[in-house]
């Protein structure tokens, strides 16, 4: 299978932008090609930036929390950044929980809140 999406490797940390309005067979695509590059590279971080979205459904929300927990196994943390406000009333609405996610506004938000995460590792719950 091609890579579906670019994926940038800045230093220690993986990017990758979600765009447009995405089908099931596509982000699951997208999952493995993600996950297959976090172990190649060995990434101790990942960013997943869906500020391109157009919408989320739970499909969509569900592989996209399934993504980080596949992350965090490999041994990457991950923080989702980039949720727009109607993205985040969707999915309040159709009562997908990502309250176990680390999210943060944007890319840059996101960078500080993976050093913090590498440096003191996660919180207990």
């Amino acid at each position: 299978m091609s890579d579906i999406i670019p994926i940038m490797r800045i230093g220690d940390t993986l990017l990758m932008s979600l765009q447009g309005d995405l089908d099931d067979t596509t982000v699951v695509g997208i999952e493995q090609q993600l996950t297959r590059e976090v172990a190649r590279t060995r990434a101790t971080g990942t960013l997943i930036d869906v500020s391109g979205l157009t919408m989320v459904d739970s499909f969509i929300a569900r592989v996209i929390a399934r993504m980080v927990a596949m992350i965090r196994l490999l041994g990457s943390e991950a923080a989702v950044v980039g949720i727009q406000p109607a993205v985040a009333i969707t999915l309040v609405e159709l009562g997908v929980t990502m309250g176990h996610l680390d999210t943060a506004l944007n890319a840059e938000q996101g960078m500080a809140l993976l050093d913090r995460l590498r440096r003191h590792g996660r919180p207990a719950h």
